[in-house]
């Protein structure tokens, strides 16, 4: 019998892998995201204190407002360009990106993308 694969599951373990590597500090936090089958997440985490310092996603009401006739990859662009605008309102300017596990194409290459166009730098 052929079992069907569990995506989910390979997505984590990849993830898992990564964050043995990979982590936020207070001066370089991490880029964190998360992709849903509707919607995108996008977290910067301090990892020494375990603390979020700041989000967006695309169920936010201003984001939600602009992204509302657009594709999804380009809500995704409108998340990145809103993260980094609260990043960088909190002095943060450098990011470790965290793709979460996913392949870096799509709309997490559109967050990356949108996040870098509004000046954050990883």
């Amino acid at each position: 019998m052929i079992k069907k694969i569990d995506k989910n599951q390979d997505r984590r373990a990849r993830h898992e892998r990564v964050r043995k590597k990979v982590s936020g500090t207070a001066e370089m936090p991490r880029l964190c995201v998360y992709r849903s089958t509707n919607h995108i997440y996008a977290q910067v985490i301090d990892d020494v204190k375990g603390h979020t310092l700041c989000a967006a996603s695309t169920l936010e009401k201003d984001v939600a407002a602009k992204a509302a006739d657009v594709t999804k990859t380009e809500a995704a662009k409108l998340v990145g360009a809103a993260v980094a605008s609260k990043a960088l309102a909190l002095g943060i300017k450098q990011v470790v990106f965290d793709r979460g596990g996913y392949l870096y194409t799509g709309r997490v290459q559109a967050l990356a993308d949108g996040a870098r166009e509004a000046g954050l730098e990883f």
